[in-house]
């Protein structure tokens, strides 16, 4: 099918000759796992289990009964050491279990896809606490269960990866097609829609010719999606794919689109078919300072230390490390932080690319973010008013449209830090709507 170009965006370089040609391999085990109780947006969880307690791999060890939330799961077996925060940087709690050396094979079910429910099918992706894997964290069951009044005709499944450097989806499309299409189709009869399209662009066509290999169904259409940056943000996806805009502080399911990432939709299909809760994901282990880079299943909560030796260590210090891409993601304070649900990827770059001097200049006017901003904002002005603490002119400038692509900092030849001053607005601008 043809498809839409979106205004502005990039082309960045992909940095992902690293890893996207090495298999998916399993990690090993690491002797302790940390469970954060919150890897999600919503209600965090309250821990289930205590100190000096057995816990099962697959165990539910943290649950809210708030309804924007999503449990946590012992990903290994062992014993509980500890509920205290030990990320840094976060004062989440986290439930750190030492693991047992010998492990118990996770007892999987068998259903009958054929004849489970749409009720079946939410309730087994609630309770195996899967959100979005795609870095975005949002609870997919309460993500599936649009308002009433919002009718949802279009499944859009997200394999785009655009993000420099990461993998990880690639190689679950390239080497899980099957359950990709079965996840897909789970997803279409929760919604209840017709018509589904798997979106991956361009610079990946393996995938796209190992998923339409596999693909029987005329209803889940392929899209071969022009290869720029972000193309896999939500309302450029619906945007290229539909062609329908939406509005500005909408979400797609005002357009009757809904989004589900490649791998959340392979973790549906575990969940309902076998009834595995979210414990483990593929994370790439990639950059030019990481002596092998890998796509490793990894189990959740085990310690960025643990993968970097895992794949031969850093070849050179200082090194940055990114959790996630390097547009979106997060430089990390130590290798302590851990893998969550929404780790897509973990990217480690040489001290050539890390930047300690974070001195910036004023804006120069040079429109260079204006002219790239894939949401049509003016990336300048909004970054003045922030740094100035000017609340509600910023909200007047639409600055709560900002996906935070990292675009507008990326092109600036100040250098100035514009998605961070949105970033540290965007609470204040919606706290000041609270009070009105």
């Amino acid at each position: 099918m043809e498809v839409k170009q979106f205004a502005g965006g990039l082309n960045v370089p992909h940095y992902k000759s690293f890893s996207e040609h090495k298999a998916i391999k399993k990690a090993s085990l690491p002797k302790e796992i940390i469970i954060p109780l919150s890897q999600h947006l919503g209600a965090p969880n309250e821990p289930l289990v205590k100190v000096g307690d057995k816990v099962k791999a697959g165990q539910k060890i943290g649950a809210t009964d708030k309804f924007v939330s999503a449990p946590v799961h012992a990903s290994l077996s062992g014993t509980v050491t500890a509920i205290e925060p030990r990320i840094p940087g976060q004062t989440v709690d986290c439930i750190v279990i030492a693991v047992d050396d010998n492990q118990d094979e996770f007892e999987l079910a068998n259903n009958n896809l054929a004849n489970v429910s749409k009720e079946d099918i939410l309730n087994a992706i609630k309770e195996a606490g899967i959100v979005g894997m795609g870095g975005a964290t949002f609870p997919t069951s309460v993500k599936l269960s649009p308002p009433p009044d919002k009718t949802i005709d279009a499944l859009l499944i997200n394999g785009c990866e655009c993000e420099p450097y990461l993998t990880c989806d690639h190689r679950i499309m390239l080497e899980k097609p099957e359950e990709l299409l079965q996840g897909t189709k789970l997803l279409m009869k929760v919604l209840g829609v017709e018509k589904a399209y798997i979106c991956i662009e361009g610079n990946k066509d393996d995938a796209i010719e190992a998923i339409r290999e596999k693909n029987e169904d005329p209803n889940i259409v392929l899209l071969r999606m022009p290869t720029k940056y972000p193309q896999g943000s939500e309302k450029h996806l619906v945007k290229a794919a539909l062609d329908r805009e939406v509005p500005s502080g909408g979400l797609p399911f005002d357009v009757g689109a809904m989004i589900q990432n490649v791998g959340t939709a392979v973790a549906v299909y575990e969940a309902v078919k076998f009834g595995k809760p979210l414990i483990e994901r593929v994370v790439a282990i990639t950059g030019q300072n990481i002596k092998e880079p890998q796509n490793l299943l990894v189990k959740i909560g085990t310690p960025l230390s643990y993968l970097i030796e895992e794949c031969g260590g850093i070849v050179e210090e200082p090194a940055k490390v990114i959790i996630g891409g390097p547009m979106t993601g997060k430089a990390q304070l130590s290798l302590d932080a851990v893998v969550t649900k929404g780790t897509t990827g973990v990217v480690v770059l040489p001290p050539e690319m890390s930047f300690e001097d974070m001195d910036y200049c004023d804006c120069v006017r040079c429109g260079k973010c204006v002219e790239h901003c894939p949401v049509l904002l003016y990336p300048n002005q909004i970054s003045i008013l922030c740094e100035a603490g000017m609340v509600s002119e910023a909200a007047e400038w639409n600055t709560l449209d900002c996906i935070e692509c990292g675009i507008c900092a990326y092109v600036c030849p100040a250098k100035r830090p514009i998605v961070r001053l949105v970033q540290i607005t965007k609470p204040l601008i919606r706290e000041l709507a609270a009070k009105k």
